[in-house]
């Protein structure tokens, strides 16, 4: 089978099966590269193969390809494959079939390293540039037992995202600082939008699990818990009855009438349109939401993203970047390893970064990026740029674990409690035991090597961005 057919039937969801049934049909035996599998001849480009998830951004890295294959020195020519569907799945069969491609982004990074497929960066690595990122490199985020497979670029910071129209509309001056404050904004939002049918908060709770990790890990982490996904760094073990206040506050909104209604089969772009149609006073997600409704959902409405509140109003802690720590990676098997290093360097340094950020692809969370960019050239990206309560943690066990947890899951208990309400504590309590159990049966499988560090202060990491 040639490689051209190969790449056709991976783009192709459908032949996705049929790609790995003929596997063992490649003329590469020895190889997990998608590229040449012999050294090409002289004055003959090595040819490598670059896959990538991002679709965002695609048109502009194909101009940035084009300038690395252009003027390196090293006769290099890349090219770039977006796989933005089932990209996962794709990179899997690749390996199975040995058409691996040179290059590509570390969608799942712990997955990615505990099948093998990623090459240690360490002894590539120049001083200086481990100097540069030393403060970003994070076990099971970029880095395995001291091994350093991908390096960050850019990361999501999380925000309240508000309609400054509706706030005005109802006499606030200023978003929430507090959980109660935000219920009390909700309510006095609904009340005044009454007139065009405009509600105080909503959020995708169709997805359950995704819509509560978007409200209690930016909330519980900036309050200090030291807890994200409800698993607690400190302890080594799961803790919800410190989400306890933020639960009560859903439920609150929701009696109060202060939620969108139909809330709980909402998804992020239904919830999208009715913000840009300034139906929607509050809601929480990520930095990439200026491009958002910059072309997906244009809108003329005043909106801004400002930091979560918090429990008590105290910011004690920093609110967990998501999606950061990792960018791309090498193929473990790829015979052209120092080819493909070039284009990691290419990629990984000051002036592509800068550009990257100041476009708008992503915020960065390379402090010295964030020292020397411009603010990125698009509407409303300003509430979203780094601060001193933004940080970078470990990832947390709970992917694992909900593979294991007997019965409902997080989102799903939460949002029945928030719909018909019970004993919350009972119900935090019973989360905290199936998890931990879940969590155990994890690391007795070896599937996680998180373990309690008491000494983990999520105070301790503001400012960290720029250091």
């Amino acid at each position: 089978m040639s490689k051209k057919i190969i790449m056709s039937t991976l783009l192709g969801v459908t032949m996705v099966a049929s790609l790995a049934a003929c596997g063992g049909q490649t003329d590469q035996p020895n190889s997990n590269s998608a590229s040449a599998t012999t050294a090409p001849a002289a004055g003959q480009k090595t040819k490598l193969a670059y896959w990538t998830v991002d679709r965002h951004d695609a048109d502009y890295m194909k101009e940035v390809i084009k300038k690395f294959n252009e003027t390196n020195k090293d006769n290099i020519e890349v090219e770039m494959t977006v796989l933005a569907d089932n990209f996962n799945q794709s990179v899997d069969i690749a390996f199975a079939s040995k058409q691996a491609p040179d290059i590509f982004r570390t969608n799942d990074f712990s997955g990615f390293v505990k099948k093998g497929y990623l090459l240690p960066l360490n002894d590539m690595m120049t001083d200086e540039m481990k100097k540069r990122y030393n403060n970003l490199l994070v076990e099971e985020s970029n880095m395995v037992d001291g091994k350093i497979y991908s390096l960050p670029n850019t990361g999501q910071y999380w925000r309240l995202i508000y309609n400054v129209d509706l706030f005005k509309k109802a006499g606030i001056t200023e978003p929430p600082k507090t959980i109660q404050e935000m219920v009390e904004d909700a309510k006095k939002i609904t009340e005044a939008g009454k007139d065009i049918g405009a509600y105080g908060f909503a959020e995708n709770f169709k997805n359950p699990g995704s819509a509560f990790s978007r409200i209690a890990n930016p909330i519980g982490s900036l309050s200090g818990t030291s807890v994200l996904d409800g698993y607690n760094y400190k302890t080594g073990q799961y803790d919800y009855s410190a989400y306890k206040p933020i639960v009560e506050g859903l439920r609150q909104m929701k009696q109060d009438g202060s939620m969108l209604p139909g809330v709980e089969s909402l998804d992020i772009d239904p919830l999208r349109a009715q913000f840009a149609a300034g139906k929607i006073g509050m809601y929480f997600n990520h930095s990439g939401e200026p491009a958002v409704y910059q072309s997906q959902f244009p809108t003329k409405i005043n909106w801004n993203a400002a930091l979560p509140p918090t429990i008590d109003g105290k910011q004690q802690g920093t609110v967990a970047l998501a999606n950061a720590g990792n960018y791309i990676g090498i193929n473990k098997g790829t015979p052209n390893k120092d080819k493909a290093w070039k284009f990691l360097e290419y990629i990984y340094n000051l002036d592509f970064q800068k550009e990257y950020h100041e476009k708008g692809f992503g915020i960065s969370i390379v402090p010295d990026v964030n020292a020397v960019a411009k603010k990125p050239v698009m509407p409303g990206i300003e509430g979203f740029l780094p601060s001193k309560f933004d940080a970078l943690y470990a990832p947390t066990p709970t992917g694992v674990a909900e593979t294991k947890v007997e019965g409902v899951k997080t989102g799903n208990v939460i949002i029945k409690y928030m719909l018909e309400g019970g004993d919350l504590d009972k119900i935090l309590n019973d989360l905290t035991t199936r998890y931990n159990t879940a969590l155990e049966k994890a690391r007795t499988a070896g599937e996680t090597k998180m373990k309690a560090d008491p000494n983990f202060d999520p105070g301790k990491l503001q400012g960290s961005l720029a250091k």
